[in-house]
């Protein structure tokens, strides 16, 4: 069950088999202004999580098959930042306080005061948000650019937004195409550094003789050519951010001066005596194995400590298919500008092809086979053979069910419904099964169609 209070209200899942205890709860959060949704078992719970990852779970200990305290378990594992409030009969008391010393963040005896509780979630809530409780006065826009509805992502940028609310370095990893830079930009808009700048470099496109200036500035007359003094990048970033794409190819001299930037907080120019001090949060990002460049010898240690103090890696494209439609009609919207054409989006066996296709160039390359696509178009809807000429490459057919490991069975079934928009005969046809086995599967995991909806369909 979803219960809802606005798109910007708090998401919080409860998870219990007393149904009675449920709906009074649900009923009461929801009057506080917060969006509920409900699971019976740890089963369904982690299906609604896979779903639409919540910002707080609610969950007793005593569950049918899995119990609460495996549920937290399962959900360490996979979102870390997600906070967990367990309710406990007074016999499960000591099961709830050794899980309290592993991570959770607090337990509730029952039968447990409505004003403690509702306590305990504002203080569960406000600990997850960007700048250690302040709440944004602009809701979601600090990831403004970024279109998903996969789970994958949702757990990322959960990840990206505590992160944000602290000084500490980021290394951003993923292949060419994720978009590093924009999840980069996202967490300092998130940051308390909103309000100055963010500057950006790519370290693997400027020669080296340029770099070190461009990075550090330099001196009037420090080298020919160098006719005026140069600020550099750090000292444009004062008080920022300072994203350095693509660290990997930094040559190995120049590692070296950025080490003692990051350790003394001051910048010497090329050519001055003397360091000024600057105040600047680093945020690295490379497509590179950095392990292998550390065994080579090609980057520093000391240096990728200093970075790699925390890691977001961003999934490729087809990790995330189901994002396919969405960033697809997002293009669109940015290009039916640009090409002056009343385009309404794609035919749906083009759709198909899209989401099918082997993605090397991840969403840049999504961008370029929508936009050609955009350009020669001739009608408001994009069709098929314009995408399969853009892909420029055979498309790859929607797996069937049967080809999934067991053990990805869930994901598969989410995938699928996501795609479908929970429309359950469609979604059985793509996984090749009748609906009766289909609504089997789905009942084997705990997933009901209305989950993957949108309000107000009643399909």
């Amino acid at each position: 069950m979803n219960t809802s209070a606005g798109s910007d209200a708090a998401h919080i899942l409860i998870v219990d088999d007393d149904q009675h205890l449920l709906r009074l709860l649900a009923m009461r959060l929801h009057a506080c202004g917060y969006r509920v949704s409900t699971a019976s078992s740890a089963e369904e719970g982690l299906a609604r999580i896979a779903v639409a990852p919540p910002r707080l779970v609610i969950s007793d200990i005593r569950l049918p098959g899995k119990d609460g305290l495996a549920l937290f378990e399962d959900i360490r594992r996979s979102l870390p930042t997600l906070p967990v409030i367990l309710l406990t009969a007074h016999g499960t008391i000591p099961d709830a306080v050794q899980a309290m010393s592993q991570g959770v963040f607090g337990y509730l005896t029952k039968p447990f005061d409505s004003k403690i509780l509702l306590d305990k979630i504002q203080q569960a809530l406000q600990l997850s948000l960007p700048g250690g409780g302040r709440e944004s006065g602009d809701g979601e826009a600090w990831r403004e650019g970024i279109v998903f509805r996969s789970s994958r992502m949702a757990e990322l940028l959960e990840e990206a937004r505590v992160v944000a609310a602290s000084d500490a370095s980021v290394l951003i990893r993923g292949e060419s195409g994720t978009g590093k830079e924009v999840l980069a930009r996202a967490i300092h808009r998130a940051s308390p550094r909103a309000k100055a700048p963010f500057v950006a470099i790519n370290c693997g496109a400027i020669p080296e003789q340029l770099l070190e200036s461009e990075l550090f500035g330099h001196a009037r007359g420090a080298f020919t050519g160098a006719v005026n003094e140069h600020n550099g990048l750090f000292k444009a970033a004062d008080g920022g951010t300072l994203f350095l794409d693509e660290i990997g190819d930094m040559p190995l001299a120049l590692q070296v001066k950025l080490l003692r930037v990051l350790q003394e907080k001051a910048v010497r120019p090329v050519g001055a005596t003397r360091a000024e001090p600057v105040d600047v949060r680093v945020l690295s990002a490379t497509h590179r194995d950095l392990e292998v460049a550390l065994a080579e010898g090609r980057f520093r240690e000391d240096l990728y400590y200093r970075l790699d103090v925390v890691t977001l890696i961003l999934p490729r494209l087809e990790e995330r298919r189901e994002d396919i439609p969405l960033l697809t009609a997002h293009f669109i919207a940015q290009l039916v500008g640009k090409y002056d054409k009343g385009i309404v989006g794609v035919a749906p066996e083009a759709l198909a092809a899209l989401t099918g296709a082997a993605w090397p160039g991840n969403i840049r390359q999504l961008f370029n086979v929508v936009e050609q696509a955009c350009a020669l178009t001739t009608t408001p809807l994009i069709g098929l053979p314009l995408i399969q000429r853009a892909l420029r490459q055979p498309t790859l057919e929607a797996l069937s069910y049967a080809e999934a490991k067991q053990r990805f069975e869930r994901s598969y079934l989410v995938q699928l419904l996501k795609l479908t928009d929970g429309n359950v005969a469609d979604a059985a046809r793509i996984a090749e099964r009748n609906r009766t086995e289909f609504y089997r599967l789905l009942q084997k995991h705990e997933l009901t169609p209305s989950m993957f909806r949108e309000e107000g369909d009643d399909r």
